[in-house]
């Protein structure tokens, strides 16, 4: 049995985020991790070719798709599965505490047609479960801490974290969102730091941190823990705590949270038309 996934990764320019396709060299069954939607929020408009990208490099390596895989409802951009998912008939999967984020936003946007029972992903998977990929099997971590519902997926000696951890000269996930909370992540991040030295660590997003001019998103648990400016070896709790929830009150929103979450908590479904035949997207005032 392999135990290395072939890796592609995509990055997204507009909202700096990495979608990664992941295979099993020996029987071409694939996964597709973190999609994003291409969405101009000046005009309200959507198109399909960034997904698509990933389709046709599927195409390309004669892949079957298994999986859509979320780590979690993301705040920064609209995930693309819907779309993936008519392409591949694959199943849409996140955390099972999706379902608590889906009540807080629900009431958030006042959204009636939002059920938060973990509808509609497909399915909803819990901590320790295993997802077969050809002759590889992926890994579900739970990793709260960023939010109620993230995990992260380990295949073979691949893990993708999501928003849990960023490079090391960035750091880790803001924790102030409704949920999230800065001792449950750093617990989080322990944990996946305690894999073998030379898991490659794959991220969601980078954003260059000061001094790098090109864009990064791959590096290890060994170069994590050894010089991530947050969470290096021999930061303790208290003091990681106490940096992130003074740091997380400086940040701004991010630019696409209010489209996104109303979009993401339903799969990455569109809002339903109205009785015009035109969707909406929702902006609360002064609710957040």
């Amino acid at each position: 049995m392999s135990a290395t996934p072939q890796v592609r990764a995509f990055f997204h320019a507009p909202t700096f985020t990495v979608s990664y396709l992941i295979w099993d060299a020996a029987t071409k069954r694939a996964a597709i991790i973190d999609s994003a939607l291409d969405f101009d929020q000046k005009s309200g408009r959507t198109d399909t070719h960034s997904a698509q990208a990933i389709l046709d490099a599927a195409r390309a390596e004669g892949l079957t798709i298994d999986w859509l895989l979320e780590t979690h409802a993301h705040a920064d951009h609209l995930s693309a599965a819907p779309f993936l998912k008519q392409a591949t008939n694959a199943p849409i999967v996140i955390g099972e505490h999706v379902k608590t984020v889906q009540k807080v936003f629900k009431d958030v946007f006042n959204l009636a047609y939002v059920t938060a029972d973990g509808r509609p992903f497909d399915k909803l998977v819990k901590d320790g479960d295993e997802l077969p990929l050809g002759n590889l099997a992926i890994k579900v971590l739970h990793t709260p801490g960023h939010t109620p519902a993230c995990v992260s997926y380990l295949a073979g000696d691949a893990l993708f974290v999501g928003d849990t951890l960023f490079m090391p000269d960035y750091g880790t996930a803001r924790c102030d969102f409704p949920g999230g909370d800065a001792r449950t992540l750093y617990r989080s991040i322990r944990r996946l730091l305690s894999l073998p030295a030379e898991t490659r660590v794959f991220l969601c997003h980078d954003y260059k941190a000061p001094g790098r001019d090109e864009y990064q998103w791959e590096s290890t648990v060994a170069e994590q823990r050894a010089n991530n400016v947050h969470i290096h070896d021999g930061v303790s709790e208290d003091a990681f705590v106490a940096m992130r929830e003074a740091r997380d009150k400086t940040l701004e929103m991010p630019v696409l949270i209010l489209p996104s979450i109303q979009v993401n908590i339903q799969a990455g479904q569109l809002p339903p038309p109205e009785d015009n035949g035109v969707r909406y997207l929702k902006l609360p005032l002064d609710a957040l």
